[in-house]
């Protein structure tokens, strides 16, 4: 099969790879995924200022975040059942990550458990941590990945209860409890023979492998839906910080910030970075799309904080574009989860290879060399 060109030819294969109860996962948003579509159209309609005859011969992608060197100003995001996408999936995608010089992070509900993917690279990696109503489980979990040497913890806080995914209805991966939905869910396997033998029977053990002792013999998916709407603790606030803070010694970041009154909280309590985010149109349908949040976030906070963003990046340009509205960094979502169901490994390898080519396209014909040099200049609205 030829590589693909471009990232989203990647969507079109995970389509036809995946049984459709796991890509509509994948895909979907909340409702009427009206902010899911909002965050691709808005850094579509953003517009770079091209500049010519400017010595565009070295363009240099290096960045340093949270101490740490990066080849590029990207991180793979934490996006649960991953390992469903690919066999082991998490671990192949942590792999490709460090050979790309490039942070992954892990979802507390990936089906690879943190000491598997820690034993399948060199270089540390991001954990993100749900809150949990069971505290000793979290605890648990801050002491391992702290063990492990993970770098930087993310913690996701707009998520105290699930979002209203009306595909994973349609789909059969909710809503269709006991035989009946395993068996649709089979019969949906079974019409995608690669992905059955690849991820179906060679991928096993099909477990949510962070939060399996809490789930103990109940392993299905729909025990683990059932379980994320009980166990998910809608009682966090602000002083939660503290609890993490004493099991947790190096950069904290908060994942899921659209307000700058939030932003500045998150200053004021102590955490070194946020990711401005949306949880990819996950959530709250009808809310900002992360390219018209991120501006004021960026003026609000100033130096205080490092900050990140996620939410409709299908490109390199996408990535410049959100760097230019103040980020310090971009976290891939779909992007690379789309390219590990179509070709494992090697097509979160290829993925980032195409993000950094059409980096330095844009930026060479922006003018622009360093990732320093990326700011709001390089786009054309005045309202920006």
């Amino acid at each position: 099969m030829a590589k693909a060109a471009a990232v989203l030819d990647y969507r079109a294969r995970a389509q036809r790879r995946l049984p459709p109860f796991l890509f509509e996962y994948l895909d979907g948003g909340s409702y009427a995924e009206v902010t899911l579509r909002r965050n691709v159209a808005v850094l579509e309609q953003l517009a770079l200022r091209q500049r010519v005859l400017t010595d565009v011969s070295s363009i240099d992608l290096t960045t340093r975040v949270f101490g740490m060197d990066q080849a590029l100003p990207v991180m793979l995001a934490p996006i649960g059942l991953a390992g469903m996408n690919a066999r082991r999936g998490e671990v192949q995608a942590v792999r490709a990550a460090n050979a790309a010089g490039v942070p992954f992070c892990l979802s507390t509900v990936s089906v690879c458990p943190l000491a598997e993917v820690s034993a399948a690279t060199k270089a540390p990696f991001w954990f993100q941590l749900y809150m949990i109503r069971d505290r000793g489980l979290v605890r648990a979990l801050l002491d391992e990945a702290q063990d492990l040497g993970c770098s930087a913890l993310v913690f996701t806080v707009d998520m105290p209860v699930p979002g209203a995914r009306y595909r994973d209805y349609r789909s059969g991966l909710a809503g269709a409890p006991g035989l009946r939905g395993a068996a649709r869910r089979f019969g949906q396997a079974l019409a995608h023979p690669d992905w059955a033998v690849d991820v179906g029977l060679r991928g096993r053990p099909h477990h949510l492998g962070n939060v399996a002792p809490a789930l103990g013999d109940k392993t299905g998916l729909e025990d683990f839906l059932g379980w994320m709407r009980t166990n998910f603790d809608s009682s966090v606030t602000w002083r939660e910080l503290d609890f993490i803070r004493s099991h947790w010694k190096g950069p904290l970041i908060i994942k899921g910030i659209l307000d700058p009154a939030d932003a500045r909280a998150a200053a004021q309590t102590g955490a070194d970075g946020i990711v401005v985010s949306n949880h990819g149109g996950r959530q709250l349908d009808g809310v900002p799309a992360t390219a018209d949040a991120l501006p004021p976030i960026v003026d609000a906070v100033g130096d205080a904080l490092t900050v990140l963003a996620d939410g409709g990046v299908r490109s390199g340009l996408d990535v410049v574009k959100l760097l230019a509205l103040g980020a310090k960094g971009v976290l891939l979502g779909r992007a690379w989860a789309y390219a590990l169901a179509a070709d494992g490994e090697a097509g979160v390898a290829h993925m980032l290879q195409l993000i950094e080519a059409e980096m330095r396209v844009a930026m060479a014909l922006c003018g622009r060399t360093r990732i320093a040099d990326i700011d709001r200049s390089m786009l054309v609205s005045d309202e920006i």
